[in-house]
């Protein structure tokens, strides 16, 4: 299945919600830093978001002074993010993140907030990885936010890992280990007390192997953190920030 096909008129409208902690100052002031450093040549470099969604992180790393486009198959979504900003302020086109092309190359390419996972299968991810390198400048990079797969949480013989449970979202994550494929199960409270259950699939990938993906696409790796604050990332982290470059001449 594909993003699109998640992110209908009803999920973009609700997907803005101020609440959610991914638009808290202390998530996202990180996050753009963190992306502004590595696209940040003279005059503020030029980004590419895989997966630009309705611009959470791209209308505050534009406001920066990056020039930022986008690439998203969801048009509810991208219509979100022209409420924020214009197609002459963060350009965007309607396509896969794995083999659309926009012109032009770019200091910077990201996919943040697990979004890789929503590529199904390894070919996928794999094209994803080439098609950042093909984006990029030689000396760029390729950033991706990702969850470490929760399988040490996974008590034998279970088959479902809870990962938020609070009075508004109850979200819990089935793992089938032989096919890497993950359903994310989100139960989400409704301003009128009902509950809404919407399920989202995944492909999760362990470091390694998109270090390998990486590798294919003749790129390396240049740093690993547990997140954007750069927190250190070891055998305890929950997810991790990576940072791959497509080598100089």
């Amino acid at each position: 299945m594909m993003r699109s096909q998640y992110w209908t008129e009803a999920a973009a409208a609700g997907y803005d919600h101020p609440d959610a902690p991914m638009f808290s100052a202390e998530v996202l002031d990180p996050t753009v830093g963190f992306l502004a450093e590595l696209a940040g040549r003279a005059g503020g470099g030029r980004a590419l978001e895989f997966a630009i969604g309705t611009g959470r992180v791209a209308v505050p790393l534009w406001r920066r002074g990056v020039e930022v486009h986008g690439i998203d198959t969801s048009e509810p979504m991208i219509a979100r993010l022209r409420t924020k900003a214009s197609d002459q302020d963060i350009p965007v086109t309607v396509g896969d993140m794995s083999t659309t092309r926009v012109p032009g190359e770019f200091d910077l390419v990201y996919l943040v907030y697990n979004t890789i996972s929503n590529l199904l299968t390894q070919e996928a991810q794999v094209d994803c990885f080439r098609n950042a390198a093909a984006h990029l400048v030689p000396g760029g990079h390729f950033v991706i936010e990702l969850g470490v797969p929760p399988l040490r949480w996974l008590p034998p013989g279970a088959a479902a890992v809870p990962f938020e449970v609070t009075e508004r979202h109850v979200g819990l994550d089935t793992i089938d280990p032989l096919s890497q494929r993950m359903t994310s199960h989100h139960f989400t409270r409704g301003d009128d007390g009902r509950y809404r259950y919407g399920p989202s699939e995944h492909r999760y990938a362990w470091p390694a192997e998109l270090d390998l993906m990486a590798r294919l696409a003749g790129m390396e790796l240049v740093e690993r953190v547990a997140d954007f604050h750069r927190a250190p990332f070891t055998s305890e982290a929950t997810s991790h920030v990576s940072v791959w470059r497509r080598p100089t001449p």
